[in-house]
Parts: C-alpha cells; sequence; structure tokens
C-alpha cells in the first residue's frame, strides 16, 4: 500500500479525556498491519476505555453495537467499512477483520440486533464514498435508506476527505461525510470541514446540522460558527 498508518498508543488516554469515547475501526487502514495488529488495536482502545466498533475477532464480534446510556436514553453505536484495500480484510465466522459497509444485508441486521437489544436511538459510523466526491453515491444512498428502515437514527460518513452535505431522510439524520478533521492543512478544500451535531428532543425527535470547521494550521481544526443547531438549520 502506497500509505500505511499506526496510532501510538500513548496517544489513547489523551483521546479519551478529551471525549472520545467510541471509534469506528472498520476502515481501509485499520488492516494495514494485518489481522493480528488489527485486533491487537481493539484490545488497546478497550484499555484505554473507548469502545471499538466495526472490526473484532469474527463475524459477529465485527457486528457488535457499543451501547452507552446517554439522559435516559438507550444509544447503540454501529461500525462498517465501505472501502475494502482487500476480501481479506473482511471478518468471516473463523477470521478477523471489519465488517463491510457495501454488505446491505449484513448492516440491516446489526441494525435490527441493536433494536432488538434495546436501543432506542441507533447511530451508525460507515467508511464510504470515494476520495474526492462532494456527494453520496448511489449504492450508499440505498444502503442508508435500508438501514432507516431498520432502525438506523443518525448516520456519520467519512473518507472521501471533502465535506458531503447533511440530509434528514425519513426523520433520521444522515451525513453523508464529515471531510478531515485532525488533518494536514493541505488545501483550502481539504480544510474545509465541520462537526456533526444531532439534539435528540424528548419527543424522540431529532434536530441535526453541520458547524462549519475549518483546518487553519496542522492537525487544528477551528469552529467557524456558532456551535449550536438554530431552528431549521
Amino acid at each position: 500500500k502506497a500509505f500505511t498508518f499506526r496510532c501510538p498508543t500513548e496517544a489513547l488516554p489523551s483521546i479519551r479525556a478529551n471525549g472520545i469515547e467510541v471509534a469506528n475501526l472498520a476502515n481501509n487502514h485499520s488492516g494495514d498491519f494485518g489481522p493480528e495488529a488489527l485486533v491487537d488495536g481493539r484490545a488497546q482502545l478497550i484499555a484505554a476505555g473507548i469502545a471499538p466498533v466495526g472490526v473484532g475477532k469474527d463475524y459477529d464480534e465485527a457486528g457488535e453495537a457499543a451501547f452507552f446510556d446517554i439522559n435516559g436514553w438507550r444509544v447503540a453505536v454501529l461500525g462498517f467499512g465501505g472501502v475494502v484495500p482487500s476480501s481479506s480484510w473482511l471478518a468471516t465466522p473463523e477470521r478477523p477483520g471489519m465488517r463491510h459497509g457495501k454488505d446491505t444485508e449484513g448492516m440491516v441486521a446489526a441494525v435490527r440486533a441493536a433494536k432488538e437489544a434495546g436501543a432506542e436511538i441507533v447511530v451508525v459510523s460507515i467508511h464510504w464514498g470515494r476520495e474526492l466526491d462532494t456527494q453520496p453515491r448511489a449504492d450508499d444512498i440505498a444502503n442508508a435508506r435500508a438501514m432507516i428502515e431498520a432502525g438506523a437514527n443518525i448516520i456519520f460518513g467519512h473518507h472521501q476527505h471533502r465535506l458531503n452535505p447533511m440530509e434528514m431522510v425519513d426523520g433520521a439524520a444522515v451525513f453523508w461525510g464529515l471531510g478531515n478533521f485532525v488533518w494536514p492543512h493541505n488545501s483550502h478544500a481539504s480544510a474545509t470541514t465541520a462537526v456533526a451535531r444531532v439534539v435528540v428532543n424528548p419527543d424522540g425527535t431529532l434536530e441535526a446540522c453541520m458547524i462549519p470547521a475549518y483546518i487553519r494550521t496542522h492537525g487544528r481544526p477551528e469552529l467557524t460558527a456558532d456551535p449550536e443547531c438554530g431552528p431549521g438549520s
């Protein structure tokens, strides 16, 4: 591969201390150093108090949701990866790996399982699309709709390295591509980004928006607008 990435384990306590509670490892770099390293990366997150989703020692573990109780709501988070360098990266009943972000049937089943396990809000984090895309692709739109029909409430998309739009689909909030964040300032387009914000109202309805941000210097994004979602945002 042209690019292989590793996260220094000494960074994990800082990540957790700054509010990161869950991480989707189903992407096109989590397997850069092989399945043993992928499984170890998952264990390192757990040791740091961060819940991993999207990968596991086998297919079932990779599809498990992370559950959180937040202000009286039972929230489940699932992870999928639609950018697959090789089929050997995909989890099977006998092999470690990630859950496929183009396996519509498998993703729908995982969403339904989370609902059946008591989740009132299901959040999906999914690595999809193609680099430099600024609009969602037709197959990803179809997969989003299938997951929403199965019970997904919020979908956070990523991979394109460009900001994509946010859309409400049948009452669910879909962020098609959140661009870069803690990332080098390579160009104006790649540095233009946003923070996704979703508010769950007491009646279960959602208010969602993207708060504009900009990566002014390497690795340092800054909000460029009010960090609240206004009416109709």
